[in-house]
């Protein structure tokens, strides 16, 4: 009986490890493709930021960490409006994605420990950057949904985006009562600023 329970923790663990380095050798596929179109001068600036916001959507619980950091202002909110925001919030977080990725673009980085979280089902990814001065690590939290994984937090420096954003809006919001409509005039011409800065 010990002998088959032993065997049976042996292969949970094993699995645990094998499914730690699938999702690690995804995030490093999708870090590589954001890296690698900073280093291509042949994309104008313009077409480079839109291949990484393409990116950048494609892999991270956009929806849902907009949702989250809107908090009340969310469930007051129509149908229409909601759409709008999340839109404008997919580009907000690739401009700061991107902006981030591209102070690491001219370093070299390693993926230096996967750690799988059974209790929030998430699986924590440490990206260690290295420059002259030293290193810099890099928390990527990963979950896996519809058969996929998904980016649903960066922590750097023991701060999480996700919660910085959430403060953030929360002190815009409180700005503009809550509403979301007005939020969004806000937020989108905060993100043309932000634009015209990365592709100019």
């Amino acid at each position: 009986m010990k002998i088959k329970l032993i065997i049976f923790f042996f292969i949970i663990f094993i699995s645990k490890n094998l499914y730690s380095d699938e999702t690690s050798d995804w995030l490093k596929k999708e870090i590589d493709i954001i890296l690698e179109a900073y280093k291509n001068q042949s994309l104008s600036n313009e077409n480079r930021f839109l291949l990484i916001e393409k990116t950048i959507n494609n892999n991270f619980a956009g929806t849902g960490i907009a949702k989250f950091v809107a908090g009340e202002a969310w469930k007051k909110s129509d149908k229409n409006t909601k759409k709008i925001y999340i839109d404008n919030f997919k580009r907000h977080l690739a401009l700061n994605i991107a902006s981030m990725m591209q102070g690491y673009s001219d370093q070299t980085y390693e993926l230096t420990k996967s750690k799988y979280d059974k209790k929030n089902q998430v699986t924590l990814i440490d990206m260690e950057v290295f420059s002259d001065t030293g290193s810099v690590v890099v928390t990527w939290r990963v979950k896996e949904a519809k058969d996929r994984f998904f980016v649903i937090d960066l922590i750097v420096a023991d701060i999480s985006l996700v919660v910085t954003k959430r403060s953030e809006f929360n002190s815009m919001l409180k700005k503009v009562d809550n509403d979301l409509s007005k939020f969004n005039k806000v937020l989108f011409e905060q993100n043309q600023i932000s634009y015209n800065k990365i592709t100019n």
